[in-house]
């Protein structure tokens, strides 16, 4: 089954006085990203919230941000970092004794210093906390999940209709391709005869160049080959995991047969179609970008 790599989950839950909101955002990625956003409180169980995310999703750029509010007053222990404090008005003075530059730090502008102010509620989650995270970091993935899944269900149908449409393009050239040897016979044996008379021209050497020429436009084994890409394909889009780098590798194969093709067939009709060919390719390599 495959699924789209962009998705959004959000989940709320709440024991007694304490509430954690979860949400979750994934975009496009080569690999597997996963920023956390989390509260200090939660910060030892940052491996099992990962872990949580790894398990249910195997490719893209994950944002998982999550909050804990409660009925208690939060900030009511908040100090000042005294430690922290003593070492900018060190600094400040210095740089007022070596510089000349007036020192202007007052209480205003020392609430703006970093980590200066500190929250001593910040302790570590107790164990009914972390399961209340846990059942909304669930819901929140659960819920993305299924976004991402439903979006995958309609690039599935995307391309199986663009797979038919390969294959049909691929059965014409397939077909003008069959067509080639008479048609450049002819086109010989008129040159020949406009240039040396055709009571002068060797129909046996004629033959031998022939064949020469046909097996060099002969695109029979890369239509072949596509033909089993196609099917290769069709077998990945319903396999239970998601192909995504597969996919876009068996693409790159399917537009080197396409070009292999256009540059052997010598003809403005296979030709045209080869592009069509490229074009559909393209269209479906665009959308595999999306798939996990």
């Amino acid at each position: 089954m495959i699924k789209s790599m962009t998705g959004y989950g959000r989940g709320v839950h709440r024991i007694g006085e304490i509430e954690v909101t979860a949400e979750i955002r994934s975009v496009n990625n080569r690999f597997l990203d996963v920023v956390l956003k989390i509260p200090r409180s939660l910060a030892a169980r940052e491996q099992q919230v990962r872990e949580k995310v790894s398990n249910e999703i195997r490719r893209g750029r994950i944002n998982v941000w999550m909050s804990i509010t409660g009925d208690e007053d939060k900030y009511k222990n908040l100090s000042i970092n005294t430690g922290l404090l003593d070492a900018y008005m060190r600094i400040a003075r210095q740089i007022e004794k070596e510089s000349g530059v007036e020192n202007n730090l007052d209480v205003r502008s020392v609430f703006t210093l970093p980590d200066i102010i500190i929250a001593d509620n910040e302790q570590i989650a107790d164990e009914s906390t972390w399961q209340c995270a846990e059942v909304a970091l669930d819901a929140a993935l659960a819920e993305m999940s299924d976004m991402r899944q439903r979006e995958g269900r309609l690039l599935l149908e995307d391309f199986q209709v663009r797979i038919a449409s390969l294959d049909r393009l691929v059965q014409l050239v397939q077909e003008h391709a069959e067509d080639r040897p008479g048609e450049t016979l002819e086109k010989m044996r008129s040159r020949l005869s406009r240039i040396a008379g055709y009571e002068n021209i060797d129909e046996g050497r004629l033959e031998l160049e022939l064949a020469i020429i046909v097996d060099r436009m002969d695109v029979t084994e890369e239509c072949v080959r596509f033909f089993s890409h196609n099917e290769i394909f069709r077998d990945m889009l319903n396999s239970e995991e998601s192909q995504g780098r597969k996919l876009n590798f068996l693409l790159q194969e399917m537009n080197r047969e396409a070009n292999t093709m256009g540059s052997k067939a010598n003809s403005a009709e296979i030709s045209h179609l080869v592009v069509q060919v490229k074009e559909e390719i393209e269209k479906i390599r665009e959308q595999v970008q999306n798939i996990e």
